[in-house]
């Protein structure tokens, strides 16, 4: 009687119709921008090839064990965020409410970087790709992107059309909206990151390029930039993965039993990592192309993908149809990782204020403009407001991705590993499947391993600024 009691029966939650529908839809929200735009100028920025192999073996080990036993937690429970961390163990019920408060911070900025994904894909497919390149503002030469968003009304509209495009699929439902987007958007994001891909590798140059970020150089390579490189992987599959963010537990709880959840989680890794590969073959050869071999250029950071890229597109032959393809192809990949955002947010609304889907999707949007429209004002009208020293839409990404996080991450290890025991995830993964051949892995990182990376990833920052 309490494994029903801790269920919500599926006529009233929702859920996945196939198991490719629910891989499509979490890789879906794996897929987004912190593959097509951060994994790129990373793997750049700390040694190609080295950094390439040290998120290789984190993904498969790290990744996978905090993949698994969030998507376990939901399956098992088949509820929201803050119901599922209570139903584990009623002492950690405050990390449902941490779950619930990450994607509910970070959904708004999101939407906003979405929002200038979207300008940008309208620019380039109005054939406006040499303007955005080249064009400078006012008496300081501010650059079409620092124009454009030191003027709010612009921002604004893009940000709210955004988020009225995120809250259409919510509202149609899992099945009907989440799971059927993702079904004909994954694969058009696939064809057009490996076409891109596959068109950038014949410029003249680009194989120098292709060197670079796929061989490993130990060159001067010290000890100090290794843990660098270690602290960056890990950070990165937070964002590639869509982990401690509650995403992969309310996504876990709509997963049916039948369908084998370790397998589906190697297939979710394989088609991230694939992705977050494909578009390093588009961005550090072309960027290495254009820049005559200067590395300095890939290590651009955030600008890359809106200072950077348009000059690269404005020298290439065709510049504005790749340009309008690539933010074609950023914007699918930003609304598939938006929508799981909305959607963790949303499923916590309707689980505890008892309300139906629609009203809580409107209950979202209100949160999302709010907020949403701090980081927009943070770079206008309002850009001489900062929280500790930075922006609004900074302060949200610290917040989220250096403190709550990690801190989400390292207890969630604690509960399965000491107190709910590994059996917890265990017994969940053999609904579906005869073995959990990864089961000791699982068990040696939970307990041991991931507890250690997350500590290690809550100090960096503080040990980098003392």
């Amino acid at each position: 009687m309490k494994e029903k009691s801790n269920t919500q029966s599926p006529e009233k939650r929702g859920g996945f119709g196939s198991k490719i529908g629910f891989i499509l839809a979490a890789s879906g929200s794996a897929v987004g921008l912190g593959n097509i735009w951060r994994f790129p100028y990373l793997a750049a920025k700390y040694g190609g090839g080295i950094f390439l192999l040290v998120y290789l073996i984190f993904a498969v080990t790290f990744g996978f064990t905090l993949m698994i036993t969030e998507i376990a937690i939901g399956r098992k429970t088949g509820k929201s965020v803050i119901g599922a961390y209570k139903d584990v163990n009623k002492h950690f019920a405050p990390l449902g409410w941490i779950a619930a408060a990450v994607p509910a911070l970070i959904l708004p900025y999101y939407c906003v970087i979405g929002g200038w994904v979207m300008k940008y894909m309208v620019e380039f497919l109005s054939v406006h790709g040499h303007r955005i390149a080249t064009e400078t503002y006012g008496d300081s030469n501010l650059s079409f992107f620092e124009n454009f968003i030191s003027h709010p009304l612009q921002p604004t509209i893009f940000f709210v059309i955004y988020v009225i495009i995120n809250a259409s699929v919510v509202m149609l439902g899992v099945q009907k909206g989440i799971e059927t987007l993702s079904k004909f958007l994954m694969p058009v994001l696939l064809i057009l990151i490996f076409g891109i891909s596959i068109y950038t590798l014949t410029l003249d140059g680009a194989l120098e390029g292709l060197k670079y970020y796929v061989q490993p150089n130990f060159k001067d390579f010290t000890f100090e930039q290794l843990l660098k490189t270690i602290v960056g992987a890990m950070g990165q599959l937070f964002y590639s993965m869509s982990l401690a963010m509650g995403i992969m537990i309310t996504y876990g709880s709509y997963m049916r039993k039948e369908d084998a959840l370790e397998q589906s989680v190697r297939q979710i890794e394989v088609f991230d990592t694939f992705v977050a590969f494909l578009a390093g073959l588009i961005i550090v050869p072309s960027v290495f192309v254009f820049s005559g071999g200067n590395a300095d250029q890939l290590n651009a950071g955030p600008s890359l993908m809106f200072k950077t890229l348009p000059a690269v597109f404005d020298s290439m032959p065709a510049g504005d149809i790749i340009g309008g393809a690539f933010f074609i192809l950023v914007t699918l990949a930003a609304l598939t990782s938006s929508i799981s955002l909305m959607e963790t947010v949303t499923a916590v609304v309707m689980e505890k204020f008892r309300l139906n889907r629609v009203a809580s999707c409107f209950v979202v949007i209100g949160i999302t403009l709010v907020l949403g429209m701090l980081s927009v004002l943070g770079y206008s009208s309002w850009s001489e407001v900062k929280l500790l020293d930075m922006q609004f839409l900074d302060f949200f990404d610290f917040i989220t991705n250096n403190v709550m996080m990690p801190i989400l991450a390292f207890f969630t290890c604690i509960l399965i590993g000491y107190v709910a025991k590994t059996s917890y995830v265990e017994d969940e993964v053999l609904h579906g499947q005869d073995r959990f051949s990864a089961k000791h892995l699982f068990r040696i990182m939970i307990k041991f391993v991931c507890p250690v990376c997350m500590i290690i990833i809550l100090l960096t920052p503080f040990i980098t600024t003392i």
